[in-house]
């Protein structure tokens, strides 16, 4: 079964509120804009998921919000999954495979530098960074969420904001 899994970046976070725990951080201006926009160019392209997991950080779970809003889903399609916070990439996998076997579109959002080493897995031509409100799109054949790798990448690509359609 063909499956799209979209690793995306949270949005721009703000600085301006010194003495912030990190996971309290909110998003920028900026980061609220581009996700606005990074969500309305992924639905004008057919790329939208059914299945949302953001990371409980403030800055991801807004970028997720704001994503989820645009592409219509409903609330119950996101969830919050604590281990995408500081996550590794054998965390990323772990939740990954948490998405049940009928979604055939997953959405995760979440931080570098963990997120850059984890689409990297997928893709030919490695990426340095992530950008904020980045996303990695890839389309893979596999009969679960379960254990995906490269092997089953069909295709990738990245979007951002500042890359133009």
């Amino acid at each position: 079964m063909e499956r799209k899994l979209f690793i995306i970046r949270h949005g721009k976070s703000s600085w301006e509120e010194e003495g912030l725990d990190d996971i309290d951080r909110p998003l920028a201006d900026r980061g609220i804009r581009n996700a606005d926009t990074m969500a309305h160019r992924l639905r004008e392209s057919g790329d939208v998921p059914e299945l949302i997991f953001t990371s409980p950080a403030n800055r991801a779970l807004n970028t997720a919000m704001i994503m989820a809003r645009v592409w219509g889903l409903p609330a119950a399609s996101l969830e919050v999954h604590d281990a995408l916070y500081m996550a590794y990439e054998s965390d990323i996998d772990a939740v990954v495979g948490m998405a049940p076997d009928p979604v055939r579109g997953l959405a995760i959002f979440g931080h570098n530098p963990s997120f850059t080493l984890y689409a990297n897995r997928f893709l030919d031509t490695t990426l340095d960074n992530l950008p904020t409100a980045g996303v990695v799109i890839v389309t893979l054949e596999s009969d679960g969420w379960s254990g995906i790798g490269r092997p089953m990448v069909i295709n990738a690509r990245v979007e951002y904001p500042r890359r133009k359609p």
